[in-house]
Order: C-alpha cells, then structure tokens, then sequence
C-alpha cells in the first residue's frame, strides 16, 4: 500500500491544531448509495476518528480513497476549528457577565431605581380602599 501524505497546507492546518497522526483511527468501509455495483465493491469511503475528541467523520465524496482521506482530514479540521471557536465564545461570554456582575452602580442610576421603586409604591398605595 501506498504511504498517504497529506498536502503542507493540511499538515500546517493539523499542527495547528494539534492533531497527530497517532490521535487518528482510520478505517475504510465499502461505499453506499449511487454508483451502481463499482461503489459497492470498493473500499473508497473512509472512516476517521479522533481519539482526543471523539469526533467521527465519514467521507466518500471522491471516487478515490487517497482524495477522501484527504477530504475526511479537512472536515475534521474544520469540525475541531468550530468546537474551539465555540469554546472561546462561550469563555468570553462568561468573562462578560461576570464583568458586568461586578460593575458597581453609578449614582445616576441609584437614584432613577429608587424614583421607579416610589412610583411603584404610590401606584400600590392609591389602589387601597378610601376611608371616609
């Protein structure tokens, strides 16, 4: 068989990340769907894992299995990209409320809550009965 080299814009996409060829389970299982008895004779879909992450990925676009390693490595890629964009969005998001938790109210502020809190209390008090 044939060594597999991914591209050096891929391999620098990988290292970028973090994967390593050692974190990935690939396996290759015979294609599905249409293409008639030559798709399911062959073993060109391939089955990547990532062990770290538990992501799975399927690929059996090209008509090759070299082209859909390629293809599966790419899609993982971009999958691990969208979860640490997720992960830094939701880390901001935390450090915001937090910070928005600690900020102290300005005096301007404090005095138009307590202007609604009487208004609030007048409102209250003049639907009481009338003593006559």
């Amino acid at each position: 068989m044939a060594t597999f080299e991914p591209d050096s814009s891929l391999r620098a996409r990988m290292d970028l990340l973090r994967i390593v060829d050692s974190d990935l389970e690939e396996t290759f299982v015979l294609g599905s769907g249409p293409g008639g008895q030559k798709i399911n004779k062959t073993s060109s879909c391939v089955s990547l894992r990532h062990l770290p992450s538990s992501i799975e990925i399927q690929c059996q676009e090209g008509r090759s299995q070299a082209h859909n390693r390629i293809l599966a490595r790419i899609r993982l890629c971009d999958k691990l990209e969208d979860a640490k964009r997720e992960q830094e969005r939701s880390a901001a998001r935390e450090r915001a409320l937090v910070r928005f938790q600690k900020r102290r109210r300005s005096k301007a502020m404090k005095a138009k809550i307590l202007d609604l809190k009487r208004q609030r209390s007048e409102k209250k008090a003049r639907r009481s009965r009338v003593n006559d």
